[in-house]
């Protein structure tokens, strides 16, 4: 039963953490922030769309699209799997797992990787789609898969973390940490950097761990839980952590935002800050949507405050992601929202999909790729 009320918790939370806080409708203070009129100063330009991939469940939007030697790997919450060519939209190959999908995609060597509500970990074929093997692990992987070739990283929700030998699905080693007695529904995707699994949990803390032996190498903790009650206490960091070269960058809810040395796990800087999406970075600055769906730059060197937009507050925003030099973040009525780098202001809005958009987008140098809550892909330039 105890289980049970904990998992609809976090189910509430993690639809809703966005939506704490003042508000700015009269009769509704959490009610989202109308948009806002602006001089549009760049377009958006489609490339290509594709409908083929079912609808993507908006709490937790775990199913993340991924971009591997160019080809994007996306899947739905129905077991669908697809691969598509970033150039042009085609359909590459596609697979039918006939289970319920909750965690992925991740891409390693040949391989793309995903997990299903039941802890059931899939490796495909990242040429053909054909399913290479399939593991069991202790419980519902909420999480995209990561790897090196040789080992298989699986994050569970249960707070373990299992390396799977990459050719066989086979157990290697396990790590398991204690669950706090609320969390929100999610855990964050882990990073191989090197010989290093960095992995971060619902404690507050990220560990760096040795990935051959799944021995640890360190830890760090980025936020301290607060307050009398265990709803006040939650500090999960749901987010993947973002690496750029030597430094890691990671949020956690109702905490702070933390850069750490990668190989001794040191912080460097850390920012009062509640976040539970993805970061982005680029021109030297760190990106993150916070509570209360505020979009905020800080120096990647510093963490000094660079500017903040709070103009689309309650529109349940996914996280940032850069392109061509400018700031993107889609909302739960799927529109795309496009900033300045420079000062957080608007230069170009797009409706993509009515259905929203949750997902993690793609950036690259020069094309963005969104997928909304549907299952569509599209593929956008800035002109």
């Amino acid at each position: 039963m105890m289980k049970h009320l904990v998992w609809l918790l976090s189910l509430a939370l993690i639809s809703g953490c966005s939506s704490l806080g003042s508000g700015n409708g009269e009769d509704d203070p959490l009610a989202p922030a109308a948009l806002v009129d602006f001089d549009p100063e760049i377009k958006l330009k489609k490339q290509w769309s594709h409908g083929g991939v079912g609808k993507i469940d908006w709490v937790g939007s775990n199913l993340k699209p991924v971009l591997a030697s160019g080809v994007i790997y996306a899947a739905d919450s129905a077991g669908k799997v697809i691969a598509v060519s970033a150039d042009t939209g085609d359909t590459l190959w596609k697979q039918n797992l006939d289970t319920s999908l909750s965690g992925g995609v991740g891409a390693a060597g040949d391989a793309v990787l995903v997990g299903s509500t039941d802890g059931e970990v899939f490796s495909l074929s990242a040429s053909s789609g054909e399913l290479n093997w399939k593991a069991q692990v202790s419980s519902e992987v909420l999480a995209a898969p990561a790897g090196d070739g040789s080992i298989v990283v699986v994050q569970a929700q249960d707070a373990s973390l299992v390396g799977l030998n990459a050719s066989s699905g086979e157990r290697v080693w396990a790590f398991r940490l204690d669950v706090p007695i609320l969390t929100l529904r999610g855990t964050s995707s882990p990073i191989v950097a090197g010989s290093t699994v960095i992995a971060s949990f619902a404690n507050g803390k990220v560990y760096g761990l040795d990935i051959g032996t799944g021995s640890l190498l360190w830890e760090n903790r980025i936020a301290i839980p607060q307050g009398r009650t265990e709803l006040e206490r939650i500090v999960d960091i749901d987010d993947q952590p973002l690496l750029v070269e030597g430094m890691l960058f990671a949020a956690s809810y109702q905490g702070r935002l933390t850069a750490i040395n990668r190989g001794t796990g040191q912080n460097m800087w850390f920012q009062d800050s509640s976040s539970h999406l993805n970061l982005a970075h680029d021109q030297g600055r760190v990106y993150v949507t916070e509570e209360g769906d505020v979009v905020s730059a800080y120096r990647d060197s510093s963490g000094q405050s660079i500017w903040r937009n709070d103009q689309l507050r309650y529109r349940k925003l996914g996280g940032p992601a850069v392109v061509g030099g400018y700031v993107a973040v889609g909302d739960s009525e799927g529109y795309l929202h496009v900033m300045s780098q420079t000062d957080g202001r608007f230069v170009a809005r797009q409706k993509v999909d009515g259905s929203g958009v949750g997902v993690p987008m793609i950036g690259t140098a020069e094309t963005l790729y969104v997928m909304d809550n549907g299952g569509g892909l599209t593929a956008y330039r800035f002109e």
